[in-house]
């Protein structure tokens, strides 16, 4: 029988968004959700022409880059999704503020296509803070997959408070003022339209929900947090997700270790992070035996077949891996370790 071809990758974005006491948004879809049902997921979606723009073509690889019109779709969803947005005052450049009713009702218009995102924002005043997003790799689902995408990844750092707690509660961060007296809003879901949940908390204890199990997260979402951890949250050891210190940390603190993690997305590794195309597949360990634990090891170096065949030059990450097992309910057991760990064995 004829191989079936794979099916064109959607582009789409999606925002790691950074709380003014740097912890991380995520939002756990709804169980009848037709991509990653109940799982917790960065706020973000799939470009839309009306909104954005159109994105290029499936057989150019501009589509595989980022553009102002991935970065406008990350702001959207974002705005979609959880009520923040990511936008400036015209007037003085400061995040744009809006009333909570002004807010929800944008959110409705925007959503149901009754007006442009670009024109709803510029009668308020403002405009999308497409310059504060930082590309933070892009991922290409792998082709055994029906429905792929392509997803520019972006980091994008709320103002810090003068002192807050990293605590496993999410209250602080809608009842500070930040950036020149600017209130940041607490994120609220959609209204169960795609999401139940939506809450700010330390990667390292998004990581350590996943891994006992209270939670769904799928690879990207898992190694992008793992990255982050490294930065945010004093672990005394790269997986050690359950020893983050709870010590209030005064603004200085939580300003450096947002220009720690920003130096190291923009210059380290090759390509660097900014740049990483990540397509996951599956590897096998030493010897072609399956791994004694059960798990797959997702190698994650490659990035995609698209941009393989054009011969772009992309790669992702070749000095780690993703383990994970896979069940009927979404991924489990994840955990990042070396490449060299991961094909040994162990």
């Amino acid at each position: 029988q004829e191989k079936k071809a794979p099916s064109t990758p959607r582009p789409s974005s999606s925002v790691l968004l950074v709380s003014p006491n740097n912890q991380v948004l995520l939002l756990q879809r709804v169980k009848q959700s037709s991509s990653f049902p109940s799982a917790h997921v960065f706020p973000g979606g799939n470009i839309s022409p009306f909104h954005d723009g159109h994105p290029p073509t499936p057989e150019s690889v501009d589509r595989h880059t980022d553009s102002e019109i991935y970065r406008l779709a990350a702001i959207r969803e974002t705005f979609e999704e959880s009520g923040i947005l990511l936008a400036r005052n015209n007037g003085f450049g400061r995040l744009l503020e809006v009333s909570e009713p002004e807010r929800e009702e944008g959110r409705r218009l925007v959503h149901e296509n009754k007006i442009q995102f670009t024109k709803w924002l510029a009668q308020k005043g403002g405009r999308a803070d497409v310059e504060g997003l930082t590309p933070f790799t892009r991922w290409v689902t792998p082709t055994n997959v029906p429905k792929r995408f392509t997803t520019q990844m972006y980091l994008y750092f709320l103002p810090t408070l003068t002192a807050t707690p990293l605590s496993d509660s999410s209250s602080a961060d809608g009842d500070g003022e930040g950036e020149e007296g600017v209130r940041i809003p607490v994120p609220t879901t959609d209204g169960g339209l795609e999401h139940t949940t939506a809450r700010f908390l330390p990667a390292s204890v998004w990581l350590r929900l996943a891994q006992e199990g209270r939670i769904i997260l799928f690879p990207p979402q898992f190694f992008l947090l793992h990255q982050v951890a490294q930065h945010f949250d004093s672990l005394p050891s790269p997986t050690a997700y359950g020893r983050i210190s709870r010590s209030q940390l005064p603004r200085e603190e939580l300003e450096a270790r947002r220009k720690r993690l920003l130096e190291f997305v923009k210059t380290t590794g090759e390509p660097v992070w900014t740049e990483k195309c990540i397509s996951p597949t599956v590897m096998a360990p030493r010897g072609g035996k399956r791994r004694e634990d059960g798990r797959v090891i997702l190698g994650l170096n490659r990035p995609g077949p698209e941009l393989e065949a054009a011969k772009t030059g992309r790669r992702g990450v070749g000095e780690e891996c993703v383990l994970v097992e896979f069940r009927k309910e979404g991924p489990r057991r994840l955990a990042v370790i070396s490449r060299e760990e991961a094909i040994g064995g162990g």
